[in-house]
C-alpha cells in the first residue's frame, strides 16, 4: 500500500503518509493515486492546483472559501517545513471551533486533506518553505473568506508571535464575527 491514511480528532480531516522508496539516487513516492485516495473516503475530484514560498515566520490563514466555491484540500510541502494548522468552523459540528495542528516537511513527505468546511492556515519553520496544493474547486475571489491567525476564541498556538502577515491577514474577523456559510452534516459541504 502506497499510502498510511490516519484520522485526526476533526472528522473528516485525514493525515497521510506515503510510502517512500529510498536508494542511493534519492528517493520516489506516489504523491496521489485517485484509487487510493478514493478508498480512503477522499473522493473528490482536484481541479486545480497551487504553489506558494514562504520565508520563514510568514503565517498565511487562516482561510477558506464560502459555498457554493467551497474547496477541499490536499496539502504537503516540496522544500521546508511548516506547522499546518486545520480549524473546524461548520456551524453546529461538535468539534466547531476546535483545531489541530501538524507538522508536514520535505523530509517527512507527509500530506494533509483538509474538506470542505474547515479553515486552513500554516507558518513557516524554515527558512523557506514550498507548497503544493490541490484544490477540487477552482479559486473564486468572491467567495473568500478567513479567520484572524490570532483569535483568542481558538487559542492556536502558531509558535511565532510577530509573523509576517499579508495585509489582507492582518484584518481578518474573529471566527465569531466571520462570514460563514457552513453547515454541520450540509449537503452543499
Amino acid at each position: 500500500m502506497p499510502f498510511i491514511f490516519e484520522k485526526t480528532p476533526l472528522e473528516g480531516v485525514i493525515l497521510i503518509k506515503p510510502q517512500v522508496f529510498y536508494d542511493d539516487r534519492g528517493y520516489f513516492f506516489e504523491s496521489y493515486k485517485k484509487s487510493e485516495f478514493a478508498k480512503a473516503g477522499i473522493d473528490c475530484e482536484f481541479n486545480q492546483e497551487n504553489n506558494s514560498k514562504s520565508a520563514r515566520d510568514v503565517v498565511r490563514g487562516l482561510h477558506y472559501q464560502k459555498t457554493p466555491h467551497a474547496q477541499a484540500k490536499l496539502v504537503r510541502v516540496a522544500k521546508g517545513a511548516i506547522i499546518d494548522v486545520v480549524v473546524d468552523i461548520r456551524k453546529g459540528s461538535p468539534d466547531y471551533g476546535k483545531w489541530i495542528k501538524v507538522e508536514l516537511s520535505e523530509e517527512n513527505h507527509r500530506m494533509i486533506f483538509v474538506p470542505r468546511g474547515f479553515a486552513h492556515g500554516f507558518v513557516a519553520l524554515s527558512e523557506f518553505a514550498e507548497l503544493q496544493y490541490k484544490v477540487d474547486n477552482e479559486y473564486c475571489k468572491a467567495a473568500e473568506g478567513g479567520i484572524i491567525w490570532n483569535d483568542p476564541a481558538l487559542g492556536v498556538d502558531w509558535g511565532v508571535t510577530d509573523p509576517i502577515l499579508s495585509e489582507k491577514d492582518t484584518v481578518l474577523p474573529l471566527l465569531a464575527e466571520a462570514d460563514n456559510n457552513f453547515i454541520y452534516g450540509g449537503v452543499d459541504l
